[in-house]
């Protein structure tokens, strides 16, 4: 075990990654988030001339430091990395050092990382309203292939409440092309592999399966992916449509509808729940529809409902006599 001590923490995440989709099961997705946010970790150790860093050397003071370093970064349009972002980065170090602990690698205690509290503004969730959903569908040039393709994307983002991960791994033998093309829409519904590889069943309302239906008709070839990427990359032989090419389309039609928020495809999933709790949804099947393991990450939808909640209770519960 001595020769493991001995290796500098960045040598150790590779096996890190290996051990979170094997021995813990996580989704490749998953794994990929982890690396993505240790990625930020390892440049921040070139950045600090600590690149032979070992576990056992790692103190308060260096994660105080990184935590300082994630306060200060910016994107590359200039701002500030928000804090529940921030969270996201010093949650996968935390798991790393969980690692180390259960690997009996000396290393500090994974709790010595504190996470940045959150005020009421950070943990505010971004959503469309209806009629801005409306105006965002129109957007794509529909006289077009791709047009088509990004309609009927944001038609299942908003349908289905997916996260962006899971729609691009979508395949197309998972519809039935040749009834959709045919126009029959019916009880339509899907079951797909999501966060932390649970299971749910999505479903697909009729406007979603005839924009479905209208690509479908000019799709050429039989590449598995559902949405496929149009421009020509000779080193992708699958042309599978990328998680960061449907967050660019959907800034690039947020931008053009003129919406007053920033939107991405987790706006669509957040305004998917919004608008089932603001119509009468329960909280627990909304929990189901969106695969959350717990009810309390559903929850966070409650204070949008509020105004909701109140117009009802105005509506029957006046205290005055009929």
């Amino acid at each position: 075990m001595q020769k493991f001590n001995n290796k500098p923490i960045i040598q150790h995440i590779p096996t890190f990654l290996e051990y979170c989709e094997v021995e813990k099961g996580l989704s490749p997705v998953s794994t990929r988030n982890y690396d993505n946010f240790l990625r930020t970790f390892t440049g921040w150790l070139k950045e600090a001339n600590l690149p032979s860093l070992k576990p056992h050397e790692l103190t308060a003071e260096h994660i105080w430091s990184y935590r300082l370093y994630l306060s200060r970064k910016k994107d590359s349009r200039g701002k500030y990395t928000k804090k529940t972002t921030q969270n996201y980065y010093l949650i996968a170090l935390r798991n790393l050092l969980n690692y180390f602990a259960e690997k009996d690698i000396a290393s500090l205690p994974s709790e010595k990382i504190k996470l940045p509290k959150l005020t009421d503004k950070d943990k505010a969730i971004k959503f469309l309203k209806f009629d801005q959903i409306e105006k965002l569908m129109d957007m794509p040039d529909v006289s077009k292939s791709e047009g088509l393709r990004d309609r009927a994307i944001l038609e299942v983002l908003f349908s289905t409440g997916m996260r962006v991960s899971e729609l691009t791994s979508l395949n197309i033998t998972q519809f039935n092309v040749a009834s959709l093309i045919k126009g029959k829409f019916d009880d339509h519904e899907l079951s797909i592999s999501g966060k932390g590889g649970s299971t749910r069943t999505v479903y697909f309302s009729n406007r979603t399966l005839k924009c479905l239906a209208n690509y479908l008709k000019t799709r050429k070839g039989m590449l598995a992916p559902l949405f496929i990427n149009y421009k020509k990359d000779l080193s992708d032989k699958e042309h599978r449509l990328t998680q960061r090419s449907v967050e660019r389309l959907v800034k690039k039609y947020t931008t053009m509808a003129g919406l007053p928020v920033a939107a991405t495809p987790h706006t669509l999933r957040h305004s998917f729940a919004t608008d089932l709790l603001q119509k009468g949804a329960d909280m627990r099947s909304v929990q189901e529809l969106l695969g959350h393991k717990n009810i309390v990450t559903t929850q966070i939808y409650t204070h949008l409902t509020n105004p909701h909640l109140r117009d009802i209770h105005k509506k029957f519960h006046s205290g005055e006599k009929p």
